[in-house]
């Protein structure tokens, strides 16, 4: 077998880029400057800080305005989301996390209006992911808002083709088996959930257990459904691996790799952490290897930001 081909986030993200480019020339009229993205940053964590950079300069090229509100005192972060929650001139906000790095974030998260949640964290958005529900009003106008990174991957699996358009809307993974290993409630859990709705066959894996997410014998459920398989073991996650089409990773740490011999030959591999979650040794194995999410991870988040706005001029 020849050695897979590594695809680049750059790559996959060019036409989202050139999309989103488009979409600020035609909102000029209702916003001059450029719409206005701020991001919060309350931390001193490395990763974050590169974000805010990738996504300050992704904004700028493309025409959108960013401004980066660092906060010493994250004790006063949520009222300074309270204020551009109210502050009309400003279009989306994100918050780069982890902040308290427990509970209080998922709290943070919901500080947000659903109006300028360009992440996608809002309970509504959330809910709506989960029961597979892809608008915000009966009439079909008002498009729900994906989380970003989820999303990004679900582009990157598309640009690659794991995705089959000849299946019916809403099935295109029908009978396709990926493995998620990350079951994080920002991206691994919603991540999962999203491919099932879509017909595959997701095992999540966590340090703790492993999770089956499917709707059913023959998609027979409009949403997905979760089923417990055991605590996690090297032999369980090797058994759910050896008929997996895609192995998704994002462990945010610097020493974990996921074990090259589990992956079948001809496989897709995506690794969405900052860090290597793949030996190089993973190309003699898989077909398609994306090493990093970022880029995509930053269209998809000013995209979701057009559509707020779109979806608040629809509401005038």
């Amino acid at each position: 077998m020849k050695p897979g081909r590594t695809i680049l986030a750059s790559t996959i993200s060019k036409p989202y880029t050139e999309e989103i480019e488009k979409k600020v020339e035609q909102l000029r009229p209702i916003r001059p400057q450029g719409p206005l993205l701020v991001g919060f940053l309350a931390n001193e964590d490395p990763a974050a800080k590169m974000y805010a950079t990738w996504t300050q300069r992704t904004c700028e090229s493309l025409g959108i305005r960013y401004e980066l509100r660092e906060l010493e005192d994250r004790d006063f972060l949520e009222e300074a989301i309270l204020q551009a929650n109210r502050d009309d001139s400003i279009d989306g906000i994100m918050i780069y996390f982890p902040v308290f790095n427990n509970a209080q974030d998922q709290y943070l998260q919901q500080c947000v209006s659903k109006e300028k949640d360009v992440e996608g964290l809002n309970h509504v958005y959330y809910q709506n992911l989960y029961h597979n529900v892809r608008f915000l009003d009966d009439e079909q106008k008002l498009k729900s808002i994906l989380p970003c990174t989820p999303l990004a991957v679900v582009k990157i699996l598309e640009y690659l083709q794991v995705y089959n358009r000849l299946l019916p809307d809403g099935n295109h993974l029908y009978g396709k088996k990926c493995v998620v290993v990350n079951r994080s409630e920002i991206v691994g859990r919603p991540l999962a959930a999203l491919l099932a709705n879509d017909g595959a066959t997701v095992y999540s894996v966590d340090i703790n257990n492993i999770q089956k997410f499917t709707r059913g014998e023959g998609l027979k459920f409009t949403r997905h459904h979760v089923e417990d398989l055991g605590d996690y073991s090297e032999e369980l996650l090797k058994k759910c691996c050896q008929e997996a089409d895609v192995i998704i990773t994002g462990v945010p740490n610097e020493t974990y790799k996921f074990p090259t011999e589990y992956v079948k030959e001809g496989a897709t591999c995506i690794n969405f952490s900052s860090f290597k979650n793949f030996d190089d040794s993973v190309k003699e194995r898989a077909s398609l290897y994306v090493p990093m999410t970022g880029k995509v991870t930053i269209s998809m988040l000013l995209r979701n930001m057009l559509r707020l706005v779109e979806n608040r001029e629809a509401l005038k």
